[in-house]
């Protein structure tokens, strides 16, 4: 890990009860979820990550606890650091606090994730679905969410397709 990033690591962990890992010189930062607003807040305005470039989720399942990460990718300019903040959510009630007051472009992300793996931010000023119809049921990047299967067609089975297959009536 490059010296500047692990300066802010180590102020990070004087502060907040955390985890770091490591991963190719990239520091992953797991935090609770009653930490996640001191600890954003405290990077953007004492760290100098000004800009958050990404907030995505990974769907654990069938682990329960927890059943998601919430990923935060946030980058300094002025230092050329970044740095990941993961927080770990259960499946019986995945909610976190949204950071649109910390950075204002989290409002689009946010919706996404709630659009694509059901995980509230309570307090977002416009939680509603996306990149699907408003009457969507489920969240389709949930590792349980039913996928939608045809059969790949070729020589073989043509004849087998073609029977299942609805067609436009004339």
């Amino acid at each position: 890990m490059e010296a500047k990033l692990q300066s802010v690591v180590q102020r990070l962990q004087e502060r907040f009860p955390l985890q770091v890992e490591e991963f190719r010189g990239e520091a992953h930062v797991f935090v609770q979820a009653e930490h996640l607003l001191h600890l954003l807040e405290f990077l953007k305005t004492q760290e100098g990550f000004e800009m958050l470039s990404t907030v995505t989720a990974v769907d654990y399942w069938p682990q329960q606890q927890p059943r998601f990460h919430v990923i935060y990718q946030l980058l300094s300019l002025q230092h050329n650091l970044r740095l990941q903040v993961r927080v770990p959510v259960n499946a019986t009630e995945p909610v976190l606090p949204t950071i649109t007051s910390i950075y204002a472009n989290a409002s689009w992300r946010e919706r996404e994730v709630w659009d694509m793996f059901g995980i509230r931010f309570q307090g977002h000023p416009d939680l509603r679905r996306i990149l699907m119809p408003q009457d969507w049921q489920g969240h389709p990047l949930r590792k349980d969410y039913p996928l939608g299967y045809e059969e790949p067609q070729f020589t073989f089975n043509f004849e087998e397709i073609n029977q299942r297959k609805p067609y436009a009536k004339e």
